[in-house]
């Protein structure tokens, strides 16, 4: 059950629409369900002596009783009430109960006092009610409502446990601020996706993802087509900015603003200039390895592949400030990733990125200074353009992208142990828009490093078998049954052309993080051993040259002999862990 307050000036504006047909026909059978007094508040949707106006002086009077300067200029209380979908239908006698606690809850009107604000209760659809109050009491003062969000989100908790109802998630005050009805409304008529805030949040936060400093930001801001203003002080010190969609304009034919602070809690200047205090410097971007950052989108991509597992270590370690920090940084990475991706993966990767942006955010104080490489890998992938999404782009997009799930995950656990309900809430969506956009990404590269691994003699291939036996003894039935396990395959063959000794490549891959929460092992052993062997992420398509034949194997321990290579090729081999013969 989900209560939403907003404040607003116009009592008639927001009944015409209650009682209208919605925007869409959607408001079936408007009427009252409850009021501060039934038998004084008419009701224009059942009595048809009843009107508008008459239901709106009813809930005025104590409003319009006052000398105008004592009146507040916004002294509308509007709180839609939903509940969550797959919850039942309410009746109109329960939905009454769930106003009234609701008003008693807020201090709109506590229970048993008759100086309280007039309220009704408005439903137009089965899955919700309007509550609208105005405020000023009886007595001529104010409600005592501080807090009364926090407080009208507890009591629905309540209801649903009582009721039987899905019990959402407790918010902790660290969201940003939600579009309005009124904002929401002006989006459609206007034929806008989506409320100009929303698209202005993730503006500001792709200029700021790998920013170096303030001016970077401001210019990315301007260069993204916003309008900026800054507020100076007269010393010349910036105090302030707020960005503005052109041609967004209220009704005198101004542009509507928005200060950052009002976009999202960490995006108010004065927190943005915190994170970039640590942040990487304006011409040595600096990858985890110690190297300037590539000016290729696939190097970039790979820099951050390593940067990111980097991060899951922090993430399940026990160090709150740092673990914070690291979310932080994984969302600025997520931002710069998005905003420089393919088309076929940019709407998922852009999901997943506002998705991730409320898990970035709760009360664990953060140490910036920890995130420095992961805002320097952000700062790569943005300076390295926009990846193709083909051959070796694709490759390491989706290299980064199975790593990308990974961190996720590790942030849900954060959270989730942490009592964070909707941070890892957030985060769970944001993987699943990643996992997305990773079977997309993947598919091309994937295909082809499969088709190259079947194409494998029969006895490299169970070589190949035993080593993944011998390196995850309690997994390798499980792995060599998985889609990815030519992959795997071609990749541990490609590895020893190279020069590497595969068994023990293996072993440095499943030893450098846990797999257990890998929705595919096989997957993430695959684009792990690429960036470690230091291998192309992606494979010419069988057919496209003659394949080369494989070297003889590195020398193994005696109680495991290899078998020797064989130009005899068998597609259809199929060998699984067992006794040898």
């Amino acid at each position: 059950m989900v209560p939403d307050i907003s404040t607003g000036s116009r009592t008639y504006g927001l009944l015409a629409y209650l009682y209208g047909p919605g925007r869409r026909d959607e408001h079936t059978d408007p009427h009252l369900v409850a009021a501060w007094m039934p038998e004084l508040a008419p009701d224009p949707g059942r009595d048809p002596a009843a009107t508008l106006k008459q239901l709106t002086d009813r809930l005025d009077l104590p409003v319009l009783a006052l000398p105008k300067d004592r009146r507040p200029a916004q002294h509308v209380w509007h709180c839609p009430v939903r509940t969550a979908p797959g919850d039942r239908h309410l009746t109109d006698a329960e939905w009454a109960e769930v106003a009234r606690r609701i008003v008693h809850a807020t201090g709109i009107a506590e229970e048993g006092d008759d100086k309280a604000c007039r309220w009704i209760a408005v439903r137009h659809a089965e899955d919700h009610i309007h509550i609208v109050a105005t405020l000023k009491r009886e007595d001529g003062r104010s409600p005592r409502r501080h807090q009364d969000g926090i407080r009208a989100q507890a009591e629905c908790r309540k209801i649903e446990k009582e009721w039987g109802l899905q019990i959402l998630n407790e918010g902790d005050r660290t969201a940003a601020q939600h579009p309005t009805s009124a904002e929401r409304a002006k989006a459609e008529r206007t034929g806008r996706t989506e409320p100009p805030r929303e698209t202005l949040r993730e503006h500001v936060r792709q200029a700021l993802a790998g920013a170096a400093d303030e001016d970077e930001f401001f210019r990315r801001l301007t260069e993204a087509g916003l309008r900026l203003e800054k507020r100076v002080a007269p010393s010349g010190d910036i105090l302030g900015y707020k960005v503005a969609l052109p041609g967004d304009r209220n009704r005198d034919g101004a542009p509507i603003w928005f200060p950052g602070s009002r976009l999202a809690p960490d995006l108010s200047l004065p927190r943005i200039r915190q994170r970039l205090a640590d942040g990487p410097p304006e011409d040595e971007p600096t990858t985890a390895t110690g190297h300037q950052g590539s000016a290729r989108p696939a190097g970039a991509r790979r820099d951050a592949t390593h940067v990111a597992e980097q991060a899951v270590t922090v993430l399940a370690g026990d160090d709150d400030a740092a673990g914070a920090a690291q979310l932080i940084g994984v969302g600025e990475l997520l931002d710069a990733v998005a905003q420089t991706s393919p088309a076929s993966t940019r709407k998922e990767l852009a999901e997943a990125a506002r998705a991730f942006e409320r898990a970035t955010r709760s009360h664990t104080r953060a140490e910036h200074a920890d995130h420095r490489a992961l805002r320097s890998a952000a700062r790569g992938i943005v300076r390295a353009g926009n990846a193709l999404g083909k051959g070796e782009d694709g490759g390491t997009t989706a290299m980064l992208l199975s790593t990308m799930v990974l961190v996720t995950i590790a942030a849900i656990r954060w959270h989730s142990a942490r009592g964070h309900a909707q941070q890892a809430a957030a985060a769970r969506q944001a993987a699943q828009h990643l996992r997305a956009a990773y079977q997309t990404a993947s598919a091309t590269p994937m295909k082809a490093m499969r088709e190259q691994g079947r194409r494998l003699p029969a006895p490299v291939r169970d070589r190949y078998a035993d080593t993944v036996e011998a390196a995850l003894p309690g997994q390798s039935d499980h792995v060599l049954r998985e889609p990815g396990w030519d992959a795997l395959a071609a990749t541990l063959a490609q590895a020893e052309r190279v020069g590497h000794d595969p068994d023990a490549l293996l072993q440095q891959a499943i030893e450098w993080r846990e797999l257990e929460t890998a929705d595919n092992v096989t997957d993430v052993l695959v684009w792990r051993l690429r960036r470690m062997g230091k291998l192309p992420a992606t494979v010419d398509l069988p057919g496209t040259r003659a394949h080369p034949r494989t070297p003889p194997p590195q020398p193994r321990s005696p109680k495991q002999p290899a078998a020797e290579p064989t130009a005899r090729h068998d597609t259809n081999s199929t060998r699984r862990p067992g006794p040898r013969r």
